[in-house]
């Protein structure tokens, strides 16, 4: 069976739909949550799904191997970061070269970097004047946004659409997409 662990720091939609995607797999489980913000609603929908959450502060996964060893411990096949607003630590990134993926609300290298996560990259998007924007699935390296792309989709963005609306149809996209790039990564397709 392979093991999926989630990070995440907000909400939890897409760890959410990644969770209800492999829920009646038997070849596959998501096996732990981690996260960062003791008030993030991720919780609350691990909760639901009784998945265990782990909890860390900034010291302990910047300054310990704790979350590594627990990573390990648990036999963790692909770390997959939905949400998580912290850059990974080096040593982190290193145990799972080709392991560990992220997801980015437009179509990298555009819009990609610290700083830009969530509504600020709609805003900037759309304050710009694009034409589309998307979403793009890349391996975790020792940079925000700069590893290797495994995966792009593209929506079209009108002249009349707000920050709420792009964020609305990258949502779309991400639910549709990031749980069935998982399932081929773990297959070895990409």
């Amino acid at each position: 069976m392979k093991r999926l662990a989630i990070f995440a720091s907000g909400s939890g939609s897409n760890a959410e739909q990644i969770c209800l995607y492999f829920l009646h797999r038997d070849d596959v489980e998501v096996s732990l949550i981690f996260t960062n913000n003791p008030q993030a609603g991720v919780i609350k929908r691990a909760c639901k799904l009784q998945i265990p959450v782990v909890f860390f502060d900034k010291k302990t996964f910047y300054e310990t191997g704790k979350i590594q060893q627990i990573l390990q411990n648990e036999g963790i096949d692909l770390v997959v970061l939905a949400g998580f607003m912290m850059l990974v630590p080096p040593f982190l990134v290193d145990a799972f070269p080709k392991r560990m993926i992220n997801i980015h609300p437009a179509l990298l290298p555009k819009y990609g970097g610290k700083g830009m996560y969530g509504h600020h990259v709609h805003e900037a998007v759309v304050k710009a004047g694009e034409k589309e924007s998307g979403i793009s699935i890349h391996y975790v390296n020792h940079h925000y946004d700069e590893g290797d792309i495994i995966f792009q989709a593209s929506c079209d963005i009108d002249p009349s659409d707000t920050p709420d609306d792009v964020a609305n149809k990258i949502h779309k996209l991400e639910h549709e997409n990031y749980p069935r790039v998982i399932d081929q990564i773990l297959s070895g397709q990409p």
